[in-house]
């Protein structure tokens, strides 16, 4: 059965960030009253490492921000100062080429709903390893399926907020898996092609590039962003727009962009072949030029 693959320094390297200082993994505790723990009440970002550098941190930072204001959730530290929190955090582990999760919780507060009645959020950095998908399936590509699990409602709780509350992707993840699958189209409330569960979908046709745009219920992916621009640099049509599962199934390719997952095929959908099989010459293209923006730029982990 398919897995999330994470792994972690060994434990004696592994020191968390809490709320300003760095704390060995078995002393970084929260209350159990955390309505972080409680309800998913706070925002998170993942974030990569690549050859001593981590990639696109400001713009991570923002929308973490971004996030927490739509939460009404105020963080009790600068920008610049949680940058400076994740580059220290990163050196402490020596996450050179890793993963960092940031989570910003309510806080502690009572079992009742009220945020407002929580003390100061807390503020948690992460950095271990991370695989997400074996090597052998960026070569070969993915199979993926289309969910029942509708995309929360923008007017609701909008995708557009990476809060911890991740129940909505989750599910649909618990049927991509018992499926067979690692991943899982989402489709929104008017049937249109959202994006993966923890993933951005882009369809490629001859020299155009289409993804949804974000009024179709998804995550803006930094990533998402990111390969859209390396896309134009290398001369392809980029254009955000509504996608229908037709459109996936007779695309010449499809493939996916996220933090953790960086750029990689998809081949299958729904028993349906996309393409002539193996993943297309754009995905491999982009796969390529990702990976050398990525550890060629960023800010130095000191």
């Amino acid at each position: 059965m398919p897995r999330f693959f994470v792994q972690q320094q060994k434990e004696v390297l592994v020191k968390i960030y809490l709320n300003g200082k760095l704390v060995p993994e078995r002393q970084a505790k929260i209350s159990v009253f955390d309505h972080g723990l409680l309800y998913g009440d706070g925002v998170f970002e993942g974030i990569r490492s690549y050859n001593g550098r981590v990639f696109e941190l400001d713009a991570h930072i923002d929308r973490l921000y971004d996030s927490a204001k739509a939460l009404a959730l105020e963080i009790p530290m600068t920008r610049a100062g949680m940058a400076k929190a994740v580059i220290r955090t990163c050196a402490a582990n020596k996450t050179m080429d890793g993963y960092i999760r940031l989570v910003v919780t309510r806080g502690v507060g009572t079992l009742g709903l009220n945020p407002y009645l929580c003390e100061k959020p807390q503020i948690i950095i992460i950095a271990a390893d991370i695989q997400l998908y074996p090597k052998k399936l960026y070569d070969e590509g993915l199979s993926i399926v289309t969910v029942g699990t509708i995309r929360n409602l923008s007017e609701a709780v909008n995708p557009r907020i990476k809060s911890l509350n991740y129940l909505n992707n989750i599910l649909a993840k618990i049927e991509a898996i018992n499926a067979g699958c690692m991943e899982a189209v989402m489709l929104n409330a008017q049937g249109a092609v959202a994006e993966a569960t923890g993933d951005n979908i882009f369809v490629v046709r001859g020299n155009a590039l289409i993804t949804p745009p974000t009024n179709e219920g998804i995550l803006e992916g930094i990533t998402r962003n990111v390969v859209m621009d390396l896309a134009r640099e290398q001369g392809l049509e980029v254009s955000e727009a509504r996608l229908s599962r037709y459109d996936l199934y007779t695309a010449d390719e499809v493939f996916l962009t996220g933090t953790a997952a960086e750029v990689i095929g998809v081949v299958n959908i729904d028993r349906r072949q996309i393409g002539d099989g193996p993943p297309g010459p754009v995905t491999r293209k982009l796969v390529k030029v990702y990976r050398q923006h990525a550890r060629s730029s960023g800010s130095p982990i000191a």
